[in-house]
C-alpha cells in the first residue's frame, strides 16, 4: 500500500459502516487521518468501529442523510469529538432496486434522488463553512458510472449519480479560490451490500459491460478517495476521476 500522509486530518464518511464507506474509511485511518463515520444503521455503526479501533481514533454519528436538522446535527457531534473538519466524504447510497421507468415507484424513485443526490447537497451546506474556516479542505463525492452512461432499469440511481457529478463541478468552482477542493469519482459496480438491492439480471448486465471482466475490489476506490482527500492533489477541482475497470467512454 502506498503511503498518502493525512495526519492531522479529521475526514467524515457517510454511509461508513459498510462497503466503500468502510474500506475509505479503513485507508483514511492507515494514512493518520481521524474518522467520523456517518451512518442511519447504529448497529453497524458500532461493528464499524469497533474493527476500526486498533486503527485510530474514531468516532461514530447516526444520521438521517435526507433531514437537515439530522445533518446538522451531526455536524457539530463531529466538531465537538474531534474539533475541526478538513475532508468529507460523500458516500452513502442507495439504488432502489430495478425496473422501467415508468414501473418504477414514485416513492423509491424520490428516496433514492434524495438519499444520492439532496443528502450530498445537506452534508456539503453544513459542513462547507467549517472547511472555509480551517481554510483548507477536500470533498470527495462518491457518484458511478451510471451517471455518465444511464443504465437502463436504474434511471432513478442513473439520474441522481449525474446529480452528483453536476454538483461537484458547481461547487468545486465555487471554491476553487479557497484551497477546499472538490471531485468526485464514478466507481464501476463492486461487490457490496448494495448488490442485495438489484436484481441478478442487473448484476450481470453491469459485469458484462467492465472490459477488465471484473467488480470493482472496495480497496481500490478507497485508494483513490485517500489520494483526493490529500495534499497531494492540489491543481484537481470540479473533476470526475474515473474507475470502472475500462468501461467509461468519456
Amino acid at each position: 500500500m502506498n503511503a498518502i500522509d493525512l495526519k492531522g486530518r479529521v475526514a467524515i464518511v457517510t454511509g461508513g459502516a459498510r462497503g466503500i464507506g468502510y474500506a475509505t474509511a479503513e485507508r483514511l485511518l492507515k494514512s493518520g487521518a481521524t474518522v467520523a463515520l456517518w451512518d442511519i444503521d447504529g448497529r453497524r455503526l458500532a461493528e464499524a468501529a469497533s474493527a476500526l479501533f486498533a486503527l485510530g481514533k474514531v468516532s461514530t454519528h447516526i444520521v438521517e442523510l435526507t433531514e437537515e436538522i439530522s445533518v446538522n446535527a451531526a455536524t457539530q457531534a463531529t466538531l465537538k469529538a474531534h474539533g475541526k473538519i478538513d475532508i468529507l466524504i460523500n458516500n452513502a447510497g442507495i439504488t432502489g432496486g430495478n425496473g422501467k421507468l415508468w414501473e418504477l415507484d414514485t416513492e423509491s424513485w424520490r428516496r433514492v434522488v434524495d438519499v444520492n443526490l439532496i443528502g450530498p447537497f445537506l452534508t456539503c451546506k453544513a459542513v462547507v463553512p467549517e472547511l472555509l474556516k480551517n481554510g483548507w479542505g477536500r470533498i470527495v463525492n462518491v457518484a458511478s458510472i451510471a451517471g455518465k452512461e444511464g443504465n437502463p432499469n436504474a434511471s432513478h440511481y442513473s439520474a441522481s449519480k449525474a446529480g452528483v457529478i453536476g454538483l461537484t463541478k458547481s461547487l468545486g468552482k465555487e471554491l476553487a479560490g479557497s484551497n477546499i477542493l472538490v471531485n468526485c469519482v464514478t466507481p464501476a459496480a463492486a461487490k457490496t451490500d448494495i448488490f442485495d438491492q438489484m436484481s441478478q439480471e442487473h448484476i450481470d448486465f453491469m459485469l458484462s459491460k467492465i472490459p477488465m471482466g471484473r467488480f470493482l475490489h472496495v480497496d481500490e476506490v478507497a485508494a483513490m478517495i485517500a489520494w483526493l482527500s490529500s495534499e497531494d492533489c492540489a491543481f484537481s477541482t470540479g473533476a470526475v476521476f474515473d474507475i470502472s475497470g475500462g468501461r467509461a467512454v468519456y
